[in-house]
């Protein structure tokens, strides 16, 4: 089994390899290292390093898999740990966590992102149900951390399960609170958790630190667990497989949990059975905001979700697109219309959207306005037809 490790795993520059062709890495082995912004990245399983390129270090795995990890060295603080541990956004920001938690919020709040917001994805609520306890323990490191004053538990509440177990495990904390989140998407977008768990309404381009926050995702603070609790840098991933497969029991939704990381997507579509012909496309990520796959792509610190799609339509209609943040913006759409030999000859973006710093953000997410003057718009360009992304208010 050949293992593709990327090297640019995270938000910052691809980090630089530290071991060399030929070379017996173990499991856990720091295997490349940031230049700048970045975080570490440590081999995932037992092997040899067969290729390094540009992006990648390539890692043929060996027959045996102890086990065993290499832990990463003692430090002097959570916060160091968390840094040697290679830590990123694991809900697909892939922002270095050590970074983040520097951020002075004190006398702040650090909220768990456990809204799970993109349909289909099931991994987090199967971690929250059964190590409810250790999220618990997360969420403590993390207000110790960044001397924040409170913890919250942000969820949507007809994850019940998720709930019980939260509240039995909560239930002796005084500074921990669980909160509903509105079962909406995107109600686990960052700007949407804090309007909703503190009232404050962020501006486009504002980050949670304006509220004195600090939001992580669920399996990033169970990567901080490992990494205080164990030593363990992260190597593994949860993940869904859903859609067109041949297992059934599959098609709604598979959780892997501690999946190696470097490993293709094929081998977790080949544990659901394979593909069922006929299909669209591979989704990397979840139905809103993921894009487009191939089979060999490898499983990176970010991916939550594999998705195999139906067949796509093929569209004769001339298209018109509308472009959302919360959803698909131009690149997604004008992809998605190339796989129905669709032809776009107008496109248009949500009324909400506002430039910022060159990129177009939603001044109000999950508060969809209507797009109804701008299909007419559209229709007046001459589009037969439209391709949309929006929120699901």
């Amino acid at each position: 089994m050949l293992l593709r490790m990327e090297l640019r795993q995270h938000v910052g520059a691809p980090c630089r390899p530290v071991v060399q062709v030929g070379e017996h890495v173990k499991k856990g082995q720091l295997i490349a290292e940031p230049t700048g912004l970045g975080a570490n990245i440590h081999a995932s399983m037992y092997g040899t390093v067969k290729e390094i390129s540009d992006t990648a270090i390539f890692i043929e795995a060996d027959e045996e898999q102890p086990d065993e990890f290499v832990k990463i060295k003692e430090t002097d603080s959570y916060l160091e740990a968390i840094q040697e541990a290679g830590i990123v956004g694991a809900g697909g920001a892939g922002f270095p966590a050590h970074v983040k938690y520097k951020g002075d919020i004190e006398g702040g709040y650090v909220i768990v992102n456990a809204a799970e917001c993109e349909p289909i994805l099931a991994h987090n609520m199967e971690y929250v149900e059964n190590h409810a306890a250790e999220l618990v323990r997360g969420l403590k490191y993390l207000v110790e951390i960044t001397k924040a004053v409170k913890g919250y538990i942000a969820i949507k509440p007809h994850h019940t399960k998720a709930l019980i177990a939260l509240g039995k495990a909560s239930k002796e904390e005084a500074n921990i609170e669980i909160k509903y989140l509105p079962n909406m998407y995107p109600a686990g977008d960052e700007r949407v958790i804090v309007r909703e768990i503190l009232g404050v309404e962020l501006q486009p381009g504002q980050l949670p630190s304006v509220a004195k926050a600090i939001i992580s995702n669920v399996e990033t603070v169970k990567n901080v667990v490992a990494a205080i609790e164990e030593r363990k840098p992260v190597i593994t991933k949860d993940l869904t497989v859903a859609g067109r497969v041949k297992d059934e029991d599959a098609q709604s939704g598979k959780v892997f949990m501690d999946a190696p990381i470097g490993l293709p997507v094929s081998y977790f579509i080949d544990q659901c059975g394979g593909i069922q012909e006929p299909y669209g496309e591979i989704v990397l990520g979840g139905p809103f905001t993921g894009k487009h796959g191939e089979l060999d792509a490898p499983v990176t610190k970010t991916l939550g979700g594999i998705i195999v799609s139906m067949p796509l339509m093929k569209e004769s209609r001339k298209l018109g697109i509308i472009c959302c943040e919360c959803g698909a913006q131009e690149e997604r759409l004008e992809q998605i219309a190339s796989l129905m030999d669709a032809e776009i000859i107008a496109e248009a973006r949500c009324k909400r959207m506002t430039e910022v710093n060159g990129r177009y953000r939603c001044d109000l997410p999950g508060m969809c306005p209507g797009q109804a003057e701008t299909v007419l718009k559209l229709k007046s360009q001459g589009a037969e037809a439209l391709l949309i992304s929006n929120c699901e208010d």
